[in-house]
C-alpha cells in the first residue's frame, strides 16, 4: 500500500515542486525544500523531506520543548502547512523505504533522543516505521510541550499494539478531516 500511494502521488510532488520553484522567489525566497535529521526505525537516523515553510534560521535547532517559531512561518509556508502540502515529499521517503504512509510520526534526531529519556514508552514508536499521518497527528494535534509528546506517545502506542488495516484506513480517513479542518496545523 506504500509503494502504491508514493507512486500515484509522486506526479503530485513533481507538478507541486515545480509550482513551488517559480514562486518562490516572490513568495517565498529560498530554496524550495527543506531536510531534516529526523528518528526512524530502531532509532536510526533518516533525512525527511518536506516544502520549506519558514524562513531560514541559519543551523539553529530549536529546543525539544520550545514553541514553534511562528514568526518565521511566509505566507505560502502559511498555505502550505494548512493544507498539509509541504509534507508531500515524505514520499520520496515512503519510496526510499524510511516511511510508510501510516504510522508514529517521526520527530527531529535531537529531540527524539531527548524524549527517549523523558518520555515513558516513547521508545516503543521505533518498533515501526515511522508514517506521513498517524494516529497521534489526527486525534492528538500538534505536540509543542512535555504533555502533549507524552499524549502523542500514548496514541503512538495504542497504534502499534492494535495496527492492522482496519486502523489504517481510519486514520486515513480521519486525515483528510485534518486536511479540511485545519486540526493540529502548526
Amino acid at each position: 500500500m506504500d509503494l502504491a500511494f508514493a507512486i500515484l502521488t509522486f506526479p503530485f510532488l513533481v507538478a507541486l515542486s515545480f509550482l513551488l520553484a517559480i514562486a518562490n522567489p516572490f513568495l517565498n525566497p529560498g530554496p524550495v525544500f527543506f531536510r531534516q535529521e529526523r528518528m526512524g526505525r530502531d532509532g536510526r537516523p533518516f533525512v525527511m523531506w518536506k516544502f520549506r515553510t519558514m524562513t531560514d534560521n541559519g543551523t539553529a535547532l530549536r529546543a525539544a520543548d520550545a514553541p514553534l517559531d511562528e514568526d518565521r512561518i511566509t505566507p505560502l509556508g502559511r498555505l502550505l502547512r494548512r493544507t498539509k502540502l509541504d509534507e508531500l515529499p515524505n514520499i520520496l521517503n515512503v519510496l526510499k523505504g524510511d516511511m510508510s504512509l501510516v504510522g508514529p510520526r517521526p520527530d527531529a534526531f535531537a529531540h527524539a533522543t531527548e524524549y527517549l529519556v523523558r518520555v515513558p514508552h516513547y521508545g516503543k514508536r521505533f518498533t515501526v516505521r515511522p508514517g506521513i499521518t498517524g494516529l497521534a497527528q489526527v486525534r492528538g494535534g500538534y505536540a509543542d510541550n512535555p504533555r502533549a509528546v507524552q499524549r502523542k506517545a500514548r496514541y503512538d502506542v495504542f497504534y502499534i499494539r492494535n495496527r492492522n488495516l482496519r486502523l489504517e484506513m481510519y486514520v486515513i480517513s480521519l486525515t483528510f478531516g485534518v486536511i479540511f479542518s485545519g486540526f493540529g496545523q502548526r
